[in-house]
């Protein structure tokens, strides 16, 4: 997860880096590069590309697909740590939702972990001026989509191989994102078509070993390591953008992440 974790920050910074190519249109190339290099390895592995439970994939491919969109408007928006910090609510949502999808059990003293996590994210969202109503609803939305499909992934961890739920994605992803991409379209020019292709290897590889560490690992306990991604996006956006934030929102990012370590201490 930690892997996955590194690559979705490189996505996150080159996005950031084309804030002139809509949002939609940089979830359109990247569904491309995905469906066409996956469809290919498992052609090449002799992999069944439509899997077994078509159904429960295509739910996958759907509620991924509203949360890669929501979080790249966000990421154009916002600050790169914010949108990050408002995505990566995921783990909390992934928990709660895999009592009931999944049956699993989750010990109570991991709610109080969860609670002071969260906390911490009110926290850095409530001193930073730069986020408005809309984008702070298309992050949370972001990440509770996100906890649906990683919910999804383990449940499709028995019947399907790590490839086919990934190709799944973007084979939901393209027809979405082409209808809405139809009003809102910029031609790349120059290094914009390096940046689509880098943006489309960095979320493959993202998406692979993510989907691998839900499937082999603990469910509570792998989302809980994606939060790490918000000190990826902290220094990034440091270093790359300038983005500083008010030491309050510091703060807040301290109680998110001694929120994660308290957890994965928890043994199931």
């Amino acid at each position: 997860m930690l892997l996955a974790g590194v690559f979705f920050a490189m996505m996150n910074v080159s996005v950031k880096f084309i804030p002139h190519i809509p949002a939609i249109e940089i979830v359109w190339f990247r569904s491309v590069f995905s469906l066409v290099f996956t469809f290919f390895i498992l052609r090449q592995k002799s992999i069944p590309v439509f899997g077994n439970r078509k159904g429960s994939l295509v739910i996958r491919g759907i509620v991924g697909s509203i949360s890669l969109i929501l979080f790249f408007y966000t990421l154009q928006r916002i600050p790169l740590a914010s949108a990050v910090t408002m995505q990566y609510l995921s783990p909390i949502f992934t928990t709660i939702l895999g009592i009931f999808i999944l049956k699993e059990r989750v010990r109570p003293i991991q709610f109080l972990y969860f609670a002071m996590a969260f906390s911490g994210v009110l926290i850095i969202q409530g001193f930073d001026p730069r986020v408005d109503g809309l984008s702070a609803l298309m992050g949370v939305t972001s990440g509770l989509a996100a906890g649906v499909a990683y919910n999804m992934i383990r449940k499709l961890k028995t019947s399907e191989h790590p490839l086919v739920i990934v190709f799944y994605f973007p084979l939901v992803t393209l027809p979405i994102a082409s209808i809405i991409m139809y009003f809102d379209w910029v031609m790349p020019s120059g290094w914009d078509w390096l940046m689509l292709l880098w943006i489309g290897f960095c979320t493959q590889s993202a998406q692979y070993f993510m989907t691998v560490a839900y499937q082999t690992g603990n469910l509570s306990r792998v989302s809980s390591l994606s939060y790490m991604s918000v000190l990826y996006a902290l220094a990034f956006g440091y270093f790359l953008f300038g983005e500083t934030f008010p030491i309050e929102a510091y703060l807040g990012m301290a109680l998110v992440l001694a929120g994660i370590l308290l957890n994965l201490r928890v043994k199931h």
